[in-house]
């Protein structure tokens, strides 16, 4: 199982609990990635050929993608690697956030259109990405960032900025008052969908903030589980598991 989200947590207790032999692997970009029930390995494969020659040296049967829903690289090589090897794959994804009353967000293709749709004048900008990505912000260095991540950076590219080291999953209340108390005026994230980080969305909801909402990547055509229930179907354990 490729992971780092909530959902693949949730998956790796349910195959723990089925018996089912897994290998739960972790990107390896946060220092201390959380514990799971099922053996971990942590950290890159070299690209599609070495993912490949790792499913085939482990004698992996079946392939699991539950990472971010914007860790659109590791997907594609997934679905390169076991097409190559004959080997069945589905997707783990959650539903993407959708917009509702009251709510003011401006949707964009990637990060560069981000970029681009901030205002101006200085602002205030929760900039709720990773930190992957800081960089491109540069390009608009009048602005005050307030970033939140999982580890505390070494260097920011960004000449105002101010970190909180946090891990979700996030409130409605406690982000409320972050944003209040750093006087955000607007909020940058990727439409990465689930519970645990849409507390910030529902709080800019509340104090009438501007999201700039970045469009998850476009991905190739793979089967698409939307449950902990389907992906053990999936794999032939039909079990009524609650989630």
């Amino acid at each position: 199982m490729l992971g780092g989200t909530t959902e693949a947590g949730l998956l790796a207790r349910a195959l723990a609990d089925a018996g089912l032999r897994t290998v739960y692997s972790y990107a390896g970009r946060t220092a201390a990635p959380v514990a799971q029930p099922v053996p971990v390995r942590v950290g890159g494969f070299g690209g599609v050929a070495g993912l490949q020659a790792y499913l085939r040296d482990q004698r992996i049967s079946h392939v699991v993608d539950a990472t971010h829903p914007f860790a659109a690289q590791m997907s594609r090589n997934a679905v390169a690697a076991c097409a190559a090897l004959g080997l069945p794959l589905i997707g783990y994804e959650r539903s993407g956030w959708v917009a509702g009353p009251g709510d003011d967000w401006r949707a964009v293709p990637d990060i560069a259109a981000a970029v681009a749709a901030l205002p101006d004048r200085a602002a205030r900008v929760f900039l709720a990405i990773g930190r992957q990505h800081l960089a491109a912000f540069a390009a608009r260095p009048q602005h005050s960032y307030l970033l939140r991540l999982v580890d505390c950076p070494e260097s920011l590219p960004l000449p105002q900025a101010q970190v909180v080291v946090a891990r979700g999953p996030f409130t409605t209340e406690a982000d409320l008052a972050l944003l209040r108390a750093q006087a955000i005026t607007h909020i940058v994230a990727k439409n990465a969908g689930g519970t645990g980080a849409r507390a910030k969305l529902d709080a800019a909801r509340l104090l009438g903030l501007p999201v700039i909402l970045i469009d998850r990547p476009a991905l190739p055509q793979r089967q698409v589980a939307g449950s902990v229930a389907e992906v053990m179907r999936w794999l032939g354990h039909s079990a009524d598991l609650g989630v």
